[in-house]
């Protein structure tokens, strides 16, 4: 596998990339990846998933969101819609190079709002041919309350009220950790070493206000709309990203689609004890999926029912 450092830009923002491929000129199918939550491009957890799709034949995008990592823009304003927009931005660059397959892109999101932001691509880009989401929050409200008791979610409620207030008043408000107090750790977390490369790197304080787009962060709705195929990759018991945003995500999505569910592990654990199985229903299916159509049929069998699309690939 071939790692590349690579600089696109994002709403004015110079973002920074690593861009993997095989051997050869290509031009190569690919898939773009935005880190998972508070992840950043470099993490030795992607790794392996690069290198198995790089064995299929796929060149892997995976690159920092505004404001992390080595790219540029606001330093630590962690916004979902930003990080859509820098993904959208990704696709693009990825149109532009030489050696890539424009029409056959495909996107892989893990840990959250990883997970989360590769159905809200595959919603938002119909150059995007199929997703896979590990792991994935559906909904931003439920994420953040379920991790608190009830009189803490109230609590929390009423904080950020406090501060929209102080924002109006003053012009400026709360700092906060993202991971201890938007995000609250599991046990699992604080022990856990699988992110400990780059857990040091990441902001220490953001504006609380970030939490706002948190609660108005919706997978599910996409889903809901969403003909793209989609894999969608959940854990039982999953006390960091409930299971059944997982199966949420599934059940909603309308065209193609699979559930994997992990069992008898944890959210953490479960990349390090099924890699070995999950990886390959990940690469193929976007070998499956990520292919360049040269043939698109349009039906519409009646007025009320609307058109369907057929995508004919060349004979092999």
């Amino acid at each position: 596998m071939q790692t590349t450092p690579v600089e696109f830009h994002s709403e004015g923002d110079r973002l920074a990339g690593l861009w993997r491929t095989p051997d050869g000129p290509g031009p190569h199918r690919a898939i773009v990846q935005g880190p998972g939550w508070l992840g950043l491009k470099d993490a030795r957890l992607y790794v392996r998933y690069h290198e198995a799709l790089v064995a299929a034949g796929f060149g892997v995008l995976v690159f920092d969101y505004r404001g992390f990592g080595d790219s540029g823009g606001d330093r630590g304003i962690l916004s979902p819609a930003r990080q859509l927009q820098d993904l959208v931005n990704a696709v693009t660059y990825l149109t532009t190079r030489d050696d890539v397959v424009a029409d056959a892109i495909g996107v892989f999101g893990t840990g959250g709002t990883g997970g989360g932001n590769a159905v809200l691509l595959a919603d938002a880009d119909p150059r995007v041919k199929a997703a896979v989401s590990q792991v994935p929050v559906a909904d931003g409200t439920d994420w953040l309350h379920r991790m608190r008791q009830e009189h803490e979610w109230l609590a929390f409620l009423a904080g950020l009220d406090a501060d929209r207030r102080q924002r109006v008043t003053t012009g400026t408000g709360r700092l906060v950790h993202p991971r201890e107090e938007i995000m609250v750790p599991t046990p699992e977390r604080r022990a856990t070493t699988i992110k400990a490369d780059v857990d040091d790197r990441i902001p220490s304080a953001i504006p609380l206000s970030c939490a706002e787009e948190i609660l108005g962060y919706r997978p599910i709705d996409a889903a809901a709309r969403l003909t793209t195929p989609l894999l969608v990759i959940g854990v039982e018991g999953d006390a960091t990203t409930p299971t059944d945003h997982a199966e949420r995500l599934y059940a909603a999505a309308r065209g193609p689609k699979q559930l994997v569910m992990q069992r008898h592990t944890t959210h953490y654990a479960a990349y390090d004890r099924y890699w070995e199985q999950t990886t390959p229903l990940i690469v193929d299916w976007l070998d499956r999926h990520v292919r360049p159509s040269h043939v698109d049929v349009r039906t519409t069998r009646s007025p009320g029912e609307g058109e369907s699309i057929q995508r004919m690939e060349a004979p092999q």
